[in-house]
């Protein structure tokens, strides 16, 4: 099954002639359904084996595989990733919101009991406001599931959480990993604010706020709003985006008809190039179809892979050639020694000797052609060399006798100071003592 090719070139978005063709993508929906429905089966047959660690989070809403539509882009759609989800209304929705055993757990902002006189008025649809089994506040949330074993029961007791939209950016610190680790009940957001005002009470359009207009002004949210903001939500595919060239949504599962899901994998790549990707079908490089444990099969691909002319040269850059530097001579670089160093001497006063390092760079370049005559010349320097070391090591060994000196000497006057302390603590003492004699002996004589 080979992948449609299409050349991207500079077009407008509303007649752009980039679309998948209907024949490429109902024959790789049905492929992978019965590849999805061959494996089921398969692994039906086989000897049944029951995994103590299985995670229940890795479930999804449903007991029914999924379908992911992937679409990659030549370059990143976002910066950064984003907590708050895109929606897509599909032609076909995989929540069935008749199915009887769907339970709804919606979480509004404070206070919940106004939005729980919405569900129950007589207005909102009776069959929606049963599925929606729970309302619970954002300060009841915080407070009574606290603990990690109090959110693992709270993700098992329904299958999808609907969350408002203005509160939407908090609930990952509420809730945790256990509800965005899978990502297959993560809450979806919806709108549970009245609709905006577009006209004054004369009519006419609202002007913006800049241009010298008024605040805008937000009805009161009717029971019929929320249940059309609900409905809508669930049958939308969720577009979560990240900083990657690579965006998944989920389109359908296996019960489908591959029909029904070719009309899914139609709509939400519009709705996705439309509005997510920028430079749209210009940044598109490939759209593929994939179950779980399935591989990708590709219903659309550009042949470029790049999104800009310009980042493709025409020419190659000419490569540098590489210069290999010459080295420094040993002369050269003993010449720019000086001559003599200053070292202090046992007196404490500078005395000027000969600078080792130039002499030993430029013996280093005569070794190679030193004749026998200069070897003299050579043994010369070397104890010229031992000489020099020999007074650095006197002076060294004259700085440490007398750090030693100093030393000894401070050591013998603490000795004095503690001796002399120690003598006038024992006077105090015995004076002590002799007074308090004669005290005793004063008051023997009076008794």
């Amino acid at each position: 099954m080979a992948p449609e090719h299409s050349k991207v070139v500079a077009k407008s978005t509303s007649d752009s002639p980039y679309k998948l063709d209907p024949a490429q993508t109902l024959r790789a929906s049905t492929a992978l359904l019965r590849k999805i429905k061959t494996d089921e089966t398969a692994r039906q047959t086989a000897a049944p084996t029951t995994s103590l660690l299985a995670d229940a989070d890795a479930q999804d809403a449903e007991d029914d595989v999924p379908v992911w539509l992937v679409l990659t882009t030549k370059k990143h759609i976002v910066d950064k990733k984003r907590l708050k989800p895109g929606k897509i209304v599909l032609p076909h929705p995989y929540l069935d919101v008749n199915d009887a055993s769907l339970r709804i757990c919606l979480i509004t902002a404070d206070p919940q009991r106004r939005y729980k006189d919405l569900v129950t008025h007589p207005s909102f649809p009776v069959e929606l406001g049963k599925r929606i089994t729970r309302v619970v506040g954002l300060e009841k949330l915080k407070t009574k599931y606290k603990s990690f074993e109090a959110r693992r029961q709270l993700i098992g007791e329904y299958d999808v959480f609907l969350a408002d939209d203005r509160i939407i950016t908090y609930l990952p610190n509420v809730l945790g990993k256990v509800f965005y680790k899978g990502g297959s009940k993560r809450p979806i957001p919806v709108s549970l604010e009245g609709k905006r005002q577009s006209k004054d009470e004369q009519g006419n359009k609202r002007r913006k706020l800049a241009e010298g207009g008024t605040k805008v002004v937000k009805m009161e949210v009717k029971p019929t709003d929320v249940a059309h903001e609900i409905e809508r939500a669930l049958a939308s595919a969720l577009v979560h985006l990240a900083p990657s060239t690579t965006t998944a949504l989920k389109v359908g599962k296996a019960s489908m008809e591959p029909a029904h899901l070719q009309a899914n994998v139609e709509t939400a790549v519009a709705g996705l190039v439309e509005k997510f990707v920028p430079q749209q079908w210009r940044n598109v490089r490939a759209v593929h179809i994939k179950g779980p444990t399935t591989a990708a099969l590709p219903i659309w691909m550009a042949e470029e892979l790049w999104e800009n002319e310009k980042d493709v040269l025409d020419e190659a850059l000419p490569v540098k050639e590489k210069v290999k530097k010459r080295k420094r001579g040993a002369l050269a670089e003993a010449a720019d020694e000086p001559d003599f160093v200053e070292v202090p001497g046992p007196d404490g006063k500078m005395r000027k000797l000969e600078n080792p390092a130039k002499r030993n760079k430029a013996t280093g370049s005569e070794e190679l052609a030193v004749k026998p005559a200069a070897v003299a010349e050579q043994k010369v320097d070397t104890a010229e060399e031992i000489a020099a070391k020999a007074v650095e090591k006197a002076d060294k060994a004259a700085r440490k006798e007398a750090l030693k000196k100093q030393k000894e000497l401070a050591k013998e006057a603490a000795t004095k100071e503690g001796a002399a302390a120690e003598k006038v603590a024992t006077v105090k003492a015995d004076g002590k003592k002799k007074a308090a004699k004669k005290t005793r002996v004063k008051a023997a004589d009076l008794i």
